[in-house]
């Protein structure tokens, strides 16, 4: 790929009013590609920097930084996940893209299986702008006997007991960061606190409207995930009419950190079979 088919690093998007201050968006990869958009969790953009570079060597990506995260302003009324949706769906929307392929991490997930919903209960005849989901140990339903485990007040070793398949390796002590990252991590989960602290980590609603979700839905999970099971993760894809769940050895809540090279190929598979089956700017019946 030539450097004058790449897209720019990086371009302001105006949030729909009343929001407005401007949405941070990377966007890298073929313009000629398929839209995907990542979404990225509670840790920020950072964590999902690896999907969004590997998926730009076939596919046009867009990363935004969701507003409150790394220091970026959160409007007045932005105070739930599914306002977040709409702000997505609308970017999509301005865009002009269709049929976007959506893969969420964690809260990015949950960002995700909303704008499905939402998508999928848009009037007959409006154009579809979600053309499938892969939901990476993501959180956001209510799954009876499979709770979700409140990270926001644990510490940073509690934390990586919880996040990693092996802990030891991922853990970093707080004490050896810089004030600006300690920083930029506690303003991360000051704002996730705002959106999802109560109720916590989900809608109560959310997993009986996943079931408009028509189109393919992949969670991939990490096997060692205990903060989101991966019963609570099978149990999210049932909830979708054509919803699959594929185990992820050897990783835990970030399986694409633990186990790049498996959940690049289950990636790469989906995205193959997308383009295969979806037809972009396609309509609704």
């Amino acid at each position: 790929m030539t450097t004058a088919e790449r897209l720019p690093v990086s371009l302001p998007v105006p949030l729909p009013l009343p929001l407005t201050p401007a949405l941070p968006v990377a966007e890298d990869g073929d313009a000629a590609g398929r839209p995907v958009l990542v979404l990225h969790g509670g840790g920020g953009p950072a964590t999902v920097a690896p999907l969004a570079a590997h998926l730009a060597r076939t596919a046009h990506v867009l990363t935004p930084v969701h507003p409150g995260w790394d220091g970026t302003g959160r409007p007045a009324g932005l105070d739930r996940i599914a306002d977040l949706a709409g702000v997505y769906l609308d970017l999509l929307e301005r865009r002009g893209l269709r049929d976007v392929l959506l893969v969420g991490s964690s809260l990015g997930g949950w960002i995700g299986a909303e704008m499905a919903v939402r998508d999928a209960l848009r009037p007959a005849g409006a154009p579809a702008l979600v053309g499938g989901l892969v939901l990476i140990d993501a959180v956001g339903i209510d799954v009876p006997g499979e709770p979700l485990v409140d990270v926001l007040g644990l510490d940073a070793r509690g934390l990586a007991e919880l996040s990693w398949h092996d802990p030891a390796r991922f853990l970093v002590d707080p004490v050896t960061l810089p004030a600006e990252e300690l920083a930029r991590r506690r303003g991360n989960f000051a704002t996730m606190r705002a959106l999802a602290g109560d109720p916590y980590m989900h809608d109560p609603g959310l997993r009986a409207r996943l079931r408009e979700v028509q189109v393919p839905v992949l969670a991939v999970w990490g096997e060692s995930d205990r903060i989101a099971t991966p019963a609570y993760g099978a149990a999210y894809a049932r909830a979708f009419a054509d919803g699959r769940f594929t185990p992820v050895p050897g990783a835990g809540h970030l399986p694409h950190l633990e186990r790049p090279a498996e959940v690049f190929a289950l990636l790469d598979a989906e995205l193959a079979r997308h383009s295969r089956e979806s037809g972009t700017g396609a309509n609704r019946a």
